[in-house]
């Protein structure tokens, strides 16, 4: 499991030149430090003197954070997963009509979940930037720098998990399904360049 891994072996595992993990792991990681740095901020203003309207807000953020924390957590391996299953698929043999046919539905199949992987990322990575930037105008102060850290990592990995959600999609032979994906990302994209740049423009530093 890549999760179990200290950062350093993830690091040399990244660097080491084999297919996973790759941009979709590490986008999914970058999700979930945004959703720990996001938890960190709320958890750094509940209980201090003069954000005390905040606290309930500020303990939802947490709560919600933690959350995502663990689900996009779990998208590390599920993204190398993924990756994984469709080069099987593409090893399958052709040697006949049948194997040819069973080998092209497994392909699609595999990539269809490939691309489905990224997107949830995605629009959990939005979430965090969402609670970031929450947590950044309403709580500590003092934090607020690491609430801007945790926006833009979460901005980095909504448009990384869409980019391999787009590579993948160019495989798929299913219109209907890219279409509809097409539609989400896309949106996704736009709301979150929107956010970014309303989040840091209320970082006074």
């Amino acid at each position: 499991m890549l999760v179990d891994l200290k950062i350093t072996q993830y690091l040399e595992k990244a660097a080491a030149g084999t297919a996973v993990p790759g941009g979709g792991s590490v986008a999914a990681l970058n999700a979930a430090l945004a959703a720990a740095l996001t938890e960190m901020v709320a958890r750094l203003t509940i209980g201090k003197k003069d954000y005390e309207t905040a606290e309930r807000d500020m303990q939802a953020i947490a709560d919600q954070a933690s959350l995502l924390r663990q689900k996009l957590t779990a998208a590390i391996d599920a993204d190398a997963d993924a990756y994984s299953r469709v080069m099987a698929a593409f090893k399958l043999p052709r040697g006949s009509a049948e194997q040819k046919a069973l080998r092209s539905r497994e392909i699609q199949q595999a990539t269809k979940q490939a691309a489905r992987v990224p997107l949830e990322v995605a629009r959990r990575a939005l979430a965090v930037l969402e609670l970031a930037g929450r947590a950044v105008k309403q709580g500590n102060k003092n934090a607020a720098s690491d609430g801007a850290v945790a926006a833009m990592n979460a901005r980095t990995a909504v448009l990384a998990a869409i980019f391999n959600v787009r590579i993948n999609l160019a495989s798929i032979k299913d219109d209907e399904f890219t279409a509809e994906l097409s539609r989400e990302i896309n949106r996704l994209e736009k709301q979150t360049r929107e956010e970014e740049t309303e989040i840091l423009s209320a970082v006074a530093i």
